[in-house]
């Protein structure tokens, strides 16, 4: 083009420097064939141009965003396997040759811009593929990367909305490679690695591992560190309970057994067992006893910034890492965790201990309770879709991860004497002699029917149990001062508290409970009647569901009592005794609000005697006595500990029990 310009120019000079003749003659001639050509090359030009800059605007986007992915690709360090040493070479070679011809490509259109004299602005260029909020280019990168830088800005977006979705979709990709789970690992925040960690089966290659561990002093075990981190806490604002637990950790040492062994002979604790023992108690077990007191200076919230302060949380860890082994002392750590979590001050603590890859871990253990004492700790992690709160003791059965199914009504369920919110509700078990009949059972065996069987029956259910200490006798209780606060009525209070925190009573609900604990949902609904406050628990109740609840008391305690001096009957099994006045006035207050506000009821009764020891055997609760006096009531030949572990999900006992749950909660799930 500029050669055409300048024979055009030529031309013009010539046309005025010759004779009149000579000039008209040039002008005509050689102005027609400069026109030909120069409109052959200009045309030419701005077709080559126009497709170039097309082309371009299809493959690439210019940006300047690039210069900042390149800045956090700096610090982002590749780990490469010695077997693809080539592979990484080669792809190496691609990327430094596509980079180049993409700074080409870009001077190239500079310059176009330039001789065109019409500015190219990139912003808005890239503006036209790509959201506004998205600022990620093309250039040098693939689709596939690009992809990721974009999810990951979403985690950031001020739309709560496109954060949600933005965590489901990076979850939910599973191609990504080695290195961009590094990526993200290290850029995304600590709300969004809880989101990820609550996202069902999520790649643990998402979150970074935990950080190095700060070394312990010369000579000082993980022992010593969580005995003196008890003995750093504070003896405020805890009850006797806690000063029990605290102070026998304390003791339970190696080096001070010997002197302390005369001073553990009690009725009420656990030092009983180490009496009996001349060698000194293993690491272990002094760990499980510094664990279980600092579970319960964990309920006290002036206490749980001490814990973190004093470096509870990396203690924590480091136990947590050298008892793989033992399932029991991860469940207490994790509940001690799930304690801390209750409070948001401390979240961001618990995320830089590395705490979250552990919990997103243990969600995913095969193991029921594991699982749930995670899910708990990550609930109450979760605010950004987790408005409750779950107290010690009250675990999430259904739904343990992040659903798009609306929840519609809450399933709690309430164990009895000797229980425990998970055992209690396993599947009956089974009797197999044969080894193959034995393998098919463990798979087909579910350790928590409600979590297993109810949960895929009523998806668009939140399934809670509750778990409280409860003993035949004193003698088997783990702390001497909770004797006087077994009590139905201190428990009620207690789990009244817990239930509203975590937000029982603001949907419909429907009561499960075994044995006491039907007394205790019969205590607490009295409680909720006379709370201005708890009218809500009151009015969303819809069904109750009592597997041999003693309404009228039951033989075993009158046998505890008159054999006191051998069992030490607790206060939960005193209060049992048959026909007692407390039990008549809470049965007959019961049945007023029962009736004034319809509950729907369903009662089994057992009819099969239970073996209480070696050489006792008992109908625990009489059929008379699982009787309410409303509703339906169904006698199972059974005994007292199966009525409420059903042989199979095809069972009549299941059945029966889904049945009344769908039925007390039709008009609210069907639609």
């Amino acid at each position: 083009m500029s050669g055409a310009a300048l024979r055009f120019i030529r031309c013009r000079r010539l046309s005025t420097a010759g004779p009149p003749g000579v000039r008209t003659v040039l002008q005509w001639k050689h102005l027609r064939r400069v026109a030909k050509v120069t409109g052959a090359v200009v045309s030419g030009g701005c077709l080559f141009i126009t497709y170039e800059v097309v082309a371009l605007n299809k493959a690439v986007t210019i940006d300047t965003s690039a210069v900042l992915q390149e800045k956090y690709k700096s610090y982002i360090y590749l780990k490469a396997a010695p077997s693809d040493e080539k592979e990484n070479l080669t792809a190496g070679l691609t990327h430094k040759a596509r980079r180049e011809l993409h700074k080409a490509a870009r001077r190239f259109m500079e310059v176009s811009s330039r001789f065109l004299l019409q500015s190219l602005d990139a912003a808005k260029l890239m503006t036209q593929v790509v959201k506004p909020q998205e600022h990620f280019s093309h250039v040098d990168a693939d689709p596939h990367e690009v992809a990721l830088w974009v999810l990951l800005k979403r985690t950031m977006s001020a739309d709560k909305a496109i954060r949600l979705q933005a965590v489901q979709e990076l979850a939910e990709h599973h191609h990504w490679h080695d290195y961009q789970y590094q990526t993200a690992a290290q850029v995304i925040d600590q709300r969004t690695a809880v989101g990820l960690a609550r996202i069902p089966q999520v790649d643990l290659r998402f979150f970074l591992r935990s950080p190095a561990l700060p070394a312990l002093g010369d000579c000082l075990s993980a022992e010593d560190g969580l005995r003196q981190l008890l003995a750093s806490l504070p003896q405020s604002e805890v009850d006797k309970c806690v000063q029990y637990f605290t102070s026998l950790a304390l003791r339970e040492s190696t080096q001070s057994l010997a002197a302390q062994r005369g001073g553990l002979w009690c009725f009420g604790g656990n030092g009983l067992p180490y009496a009996q023992s001349l060698t000194s108690v293993p690491s272990e077990k002094v760990e499980s006893f510094c664990l279980q007191a600092l579970v319960q200076h964990s309920k006290v919230h002036s206490h749980c910034d001490h814990i973190v302060a004093n470096g509870g949380l990396q203690l924590l860890q480091r136990v947590y890492q050298l008892r793989r082994d033992s399932l029991k002392i991860q469940r207490n750590i994790v509940r001690i965790i799930g304690n801390l979590a209750l409070h948001e001050s401390v979240h961001q603590a618990i995320s830089q201990s590395g705490w979250i890859s552990a919990l997103a871990e243990m969600t995913q253990s095969p193991h029921v309770m594991q699982a749930s004492h995670a899910a708990r700790a990550l609930a109450n992690l979760d605010r950004e879709t987790v408005k409750e709160k779950y107290q010690d003791g009250v675990y999430i059965l259904h739904p343990q991860t992040r659903s798009n199914q609306p929840i519609k009504a809450d399933i709690l369920f309430i164990h009895g004497i000797l229980g425990a919110a998970f055992k209690t509700w396993r599947q009956k078990d089974r009797d197999v002699s044969e080894n193959e009949k034995e393998e098919e059972s463990r798979e087909d065996y579910t350790e928590c029917w409600p979590k297993s069987w109810l949960a895929a029956d009523c998806p668009n259910l939140r399934v809670l149990s509750v778990e409280y200490d409860s003993h035949l006798s004193d003698w088997m209780a783990k702390c001497p001062a909770e004797n006087q606060r077994k009590s139905l009525a201190y428990r009620s209070r207690e789990l009244l508290k817990k239930l509203k925190l975590a937000g029982v009573g603001e949907r419909p609900v429907v009561w499960v409970a075994h044995s006491m604990g039907g007394l205790l949902v019969k205590k607490m609904l009295l409680d909720a009647s006379e709370d201005p406050e708890m009218h809500g628990l009151l009015n969303n109740t819809k069904g109750i569901m009592f597997y041999s609840v003693p309404h009228r008391g039951t033989f075993m305690a009158e046998y505890s009592v008159s054999v006191r001096y051998l069992l030490f009957p607790s206060v939960e099994v005193r209060e049992l005794c048959k026909d007692s006045p407390a039990l008549r006035d809470l049965n007959e207050n019961f049945l007023n609000i029962a009736k004034e506000r319809e509950f729907k009821v369903l009662s089994f009764a057992e009819t099969l005697p239970t073996n209480i020891g070696p050489m006792i055997k008992i109908l625990v609760v009489p059929t008379q006595s699982a009787n309410l006096g409303i509703g339906e009531l169904i006698e199972v030949d059974v005994d007292h500990l199966n009525i409420c572990k059903p042989e199979k999900k095809d069972s009549f006992l299941y059945k029966r029990s889904l049945q009344f749950i769908l039925e007390a909660l039709q008009s609210y799930i069907s639609h």
